[in-house]
């Protein structure tokens, strides 16, 4: 029974304090005094500042109911996906992509200056200096026959090369019909341009591939593919030897275009053709030596430049009878 007297007292007490506060506030509004009398421990503002903050707990409040209805979402509601608009985005990149080409086939080759292009003397086309760089290449081995070979690529120290590396296994698959293997390679990507078209390299006003490795020693074959067809035949290329000499230190190596033979589907034909510098597709690295064991290439880049004391056109010899197209 005390307690309830107490409770009860305390009520009494607590309403007869709140009535001359909510009625000396002419201000307030009555939304103000429901809060006052629901909280005891916030104090009440003076007739002065009354309006102020009157004004900014309403906006306080608005800004809150706001926020409250983005966060809420009804369950029933789902975002909207539309198919439509995404084909629209796609088709507009790809316009964007061609207006840039025309644009810059009027201005010149990638954009540039055409004195400027005439002018130069080396071009660096690939270079590795973070993973974007690796993005643009593929490695592949005889694994995909069923060999054993392992490649791997990734960037080398202080991200200011590309390490290429593995283990190579001439052993050949148990599936009854290859007889060989052991190779692995490192290709560079096709270049798309608007539209998924192919891109090539124009480098017609060079005349030497410069690279600057460091191997571990064994010799790689350097490869490239031209595209001259709608249908890009994979199995042709032109090829030539580049031997590492192993150690620590880097190497600048120079390959003329004039020595790449032609060969179709790993064999070197009988006839052949001058490399078309003006419609290349892509290059690569091939390891075959047949020497089973762990292989590195370090590569920092991969260029071209026009050497003046080369003046080599073609370095291999041509008959009626091997390549009647050439002498018509």
């Amino acid at each position: 029974m005390a307690l309830v007297h107490k409770l009860l007292n305390s009520t009494y007490i607590l309403r007869k304090c709140l009535k001359p506060r909510v009625a000396s506030c002419p201000f307030l509004n009555t939304r103000f005094a429901d809060f006052c009398s629901s909280s005891l421990q916030k104090p009440v503002a003076s007739p002065s500042t009354a309006s102020s903050q009157r004004n900014t707990e309403g906006g306080l409040q608005g800004h809150h109911q706001s926020e409250v209805a983005l966060d809420i979402t009804s369950p029933e509601e789902k975002p909207e996906v539309s198919f439509d608009k995404a084909i629209k985005d796609e088709i507009k990149e790809h316009f964007r992509r061609l207006k840039d080409d025309i644009v810059n086939h009027w201005i010149g080759p990638e954009g540039r200056p055409l004195h400027e292009v005439l002018l130069e003397q080396a071009k660096v086309v690939w270079q590795f200096r973070g993973k974007e760089d690796l993005d643009k290449w593929i490695v592949t081995s005889d694994k995909t026959i069923g060999g054993r070979s392992e490649v791997f690529l990734k960037m080398g120290k202080n991200n200011q090369s590309a390490l290429l590396y593995g283990t190579l296994s001439s052993e050949a698959p148990h599936d009854g019909e290859s007889g060989r293997s052991g190779y692995c390679a490192m290709i560079s990507r096709i270049r798309r341009g608007p539209f998924e078209r192919k891109k090539s390299y124009d480098w017609s006003q060079f005349n030497t591939l410069y690279l600057r490795v460091r191997g571990d020693g064994r010799p790689w074959m350097v490869n490239i593919s031209e595209d001259t067809d709608i249908i890009q035949r994979k199995n042709q290329m032109y090829s030539y030897f580049m031997f590492t000499r192993g150690g620590p230190y880097w190497q600048e190596i120079k390959i003329p275009f004039s020595k790449f033979f032609f060969s179709n589907q790993g064999r070197i034909r009988d006839a052949q053709y001058q490399l078309l510098l003006d419609k290349i597709s892509s290059i690569g690295f091939t390891l075959a030596d047949k020497v089973d064991g762990p292989f590195f290439l370090e590569i920092d880049f991969i260029g071209v430049f026009t050497d003046p004391a080369h003046t080599e056109e073609f370095a291999y010899e041509n008959s009626p009878v091997l390549n009647p197209r050439l002498f018509k």
